[in-house]
């Protein structure tokens, strides 16, 4: 049986675990997504993630360019970018759990893939998830031990913890200098989710 798979990445939440678990965010996307599937059928990879405001932060923004240009050639990978809102002060993402979840529910509404694979820890997911089991799909669940909702692991029919030995063999290059990472760290959590 061709068995679908479709996968879900909240890319802020990924590139924010990548950093504080692994001090890198350089990950090879085509053979992560290629080991969530195995040996069934990649549908396609749906990336969210918020466009960066070139006006408050430049460098950030043209960082975040150069990644999307280089995501965007991942074979069978679709990039999807909300917005961010300022509210008192800080820079707030909006729309992208909003964005995923719909996504998540209309593919499965329209039979479009079998199998669901997020790649998240948030909470916010757990009932999108339980609707897609609702509507007969099989859902799995990619996640960092230090943030994820034991919500979503209950509703998950299948579990990969992203650990260090599953990121093996999966990272774009070296990792970053001490140099290189010295300068990135000024950045502020809600500033450095460039990725």
């Amino acid at each position: 049986m061709d068995i679908r798979v479709a996968i879900f990445i909240d890319g802020s939440n990924l590139y924010h675990a990548l950093r504080s678990n692994f001090g890198r965010y350089n990950l090879n996307y085509a053979k992560f997504t290629n080991k969530l599937c195995g040996e069934r059928r990649l549908l396609r990879t749906y990336y969210y993630n918020v466009l960066q405001d070139p006006s408050q932060r430049p460098d950030v923004y043209r960082e975040q360019r150069e990644f999307l240009d280089i995501l965007r050639q991942t074979p069978y990978l679709e990039v999807r970018l909300g917005s961010t809102k300022i509210a008192q002060g800080i820079p707030v993402e909006k729309g992208i759990d909003v964005m995923l979840a719909t996504d998540l529910l209309y593919f499965a509404w329209h039979d479009f893939y079998d199998v669901a694979i997020l790649v998240s820890g948030d909470a916010d997911f757990a009932y999108a998830l339980q609707a897609v089991k609702n509507v007969g799909k099989h859902v799995e669940v990619a996640y960092f031990e230090s943030g994820v909702s034991k919500d979503l692991l209950d509703i998950a029919d299948k579990r990969y913890l992203l650990d260090q030995n599953f990121f093996r063999g999966l990272w774009a290059g070296k990792r970053p200098s001490k140099r290189k990472k010295a300068r990135e760290e000024p950045k502020s959590k809600s500033d450095s989710g460039s990725q």
